[in-house]
Formats: C-alpha cells, structure tokens, sequence
C-alpha cells in the first residue's frame, strides 16, 4: 500500500483516504487479509488516527472491511446476493443451492413458528440448520421448519442424524409438487446465539428473511435464515415484492 498526502485536498480528509483506501483493497490485497494496524496506516497517509477511523468505519459499512474479534480488520469478501422476489420457485437443496446441510432434529418450534406452519402447539417438527459461506467465510445461517405431514415416507432408516438426516428430510420435501414460495425481509438485531455462530457482537445488525414454501394452499414448509448485514445485498425481479420492518421483535424464529 502506496503513501499519499493529504494536506492538500479540499473535500473531507476521510472520504478522500476512504477512497484511496477502496483502490488499495481491490489491488493489493485479498479476501480475509489483515490490514497492518491503524498506528501504522496513519503515519502511512499522514493522518490522525482520527480521521484514518473515519475512513474505516465508512469502508465497514459499506461492506469491504469488516472488524473481527481477536483478529483485526479484515478484506470482506463480496457481498452475497439474497433474493427477494421473482416468479422462479424452488425447494431448498434443489440444484444451484449454495446453502450446506449441517444437521437434523425433531423440536417443537417456537409459537410464531407453529402459527405460521398451522401444527399443534406441542408437536415437533423437523428443523432442518443449514449454513451458506463466502469467501471461507459464515455470512448466514437457517433453520428451516418441515411438518411431518410434509415428509411422511420419511423414516429413521433413511439417516438417523446429523447432515445425512437433512439431505434426506429434504430429498422427501422434493417429492411434493411446490405451488408457490414468497419471502419477507425484516431488520434485525444479532441475538447472542446468531452472534456467536457469525462472528458477530451481539446487536450486530442482521437480515432475516423468512420464505414460506405452499402446497395445495397450506404452509409446507417454512425457512428463517440470519444473514449478516455486512455481506448480504437484496435483488428484486421484475414481479418482486418485499416486506421491510424495523423491529426485530416481528422475527419469527
């Protein structure tokens, strides 16, 4: 990373090295590398760590930097495009899927959860956790919500747990004909478990989008997934529609 000046420039001290900075992440440096610390880049640019502050957090929010504990700032790899409408549906696991089984469990799921998938208040249903990466990196994570109507040729044989037994919930949840899917995005807070598994502090903010997938006109299935908001970018297509609300609160999950 070159020096610079910046003495003589007119706008913001912190915008300009902000931008000198962007050039530096896209020529010299690659996704996860550290970057030297800010006494050094300071006395690099001729800066107060003040401003060299400034400068960073503007990069964090737009996605480029990101701050991780114990290990510095960090190049954030690309943003992942979280989609958010359209007319193409699919079942999770379908192909193309870039999410990652990691595990299976019967749980009888929180009330919101039940509501939405119309089961009893004590009936268990499979929750399928599943996790999407990026550049190496954990950027979200899911659980999604099967009713054991949904998979009824399921059985133990087929795997007893693990990443095994959630192929295998989702291979049955193929055999039904989709009739539609629509999603909802809400603003939200990192809870101390989403944090924990994102690398994130507690409140950090986070997307969370929640898909319900219809057969026959009942809720077949049902997907939360906790997307951290440094790396995710919402895609609309021509017929998209999307919920947007400000309180964490609404989160079903």
């Amino acid at each position: 990373m070159g020096t610079t000046q910046l003495d003589s420039v007119q706008e913001p001290k912190y915008w300009h090295l902000r931008t000198v900075l962007s050039e530096a992440l896209d020529s010299e440096f690659s996704v996860g590398e550290i970057l030297p610390n800010e006494r050094d880049l300071a006395a690099r640019f001729g800066v107060a760590r003040a401003t060299l502050r400034q400068a960073l957090e503007q990069l964090e929010l737009e996605g480029r930097l990101q701050r991780r504990r114990g290990v510095g700032t960090t190049v954030a790899p690309p943003r992942v495009g979280v989609a958010v409408g359209g007319e193409q549906h699919s079942w999770p696991g379908a192909a193309g899927d870039a999410w990652q089984a990691v595990d299976c469990a019967q749980e009888i799921p929180a009330a919101a959860v039940a509501a939405a998938l119309e089961t009893g208040a004590d009936e268990p249903v499979h929750t399928v956790r599943r996790s999407r990466m990026s550049g190496g990196q954990l950027v979200a994570t899911e659980l999604l919500h099967i009713p054991a109507a949904s998979v009824p040729g399921l059985t133990a044989i087929d795997a007893p747990s693990g990443a095994a037994r959630a192929r295998a919930v989702l291979r049955e949840l193929h055999r039904l004909d989709l009739e539609g899917q629509d999603r909802a995005v809400e603003l939200g807070s990192a809870r101390a478990d989403d944090a924990r598994e994102l690398d994130r502090l507690p409140g950090s903010p986070v997307l969370v989008v929640t898909t319900r997938f219809t057969v026959e006109g009942r809720t077949a299935a049902l997907s939360v997934a906790t997307y951290r908001a440094d790396t995710c970018r919402l895609t609309f297509g021509d017929s998209a529609g999307v919920e947007i609300h400000h309180d964490p609160a609404r989160r079903a999950s």
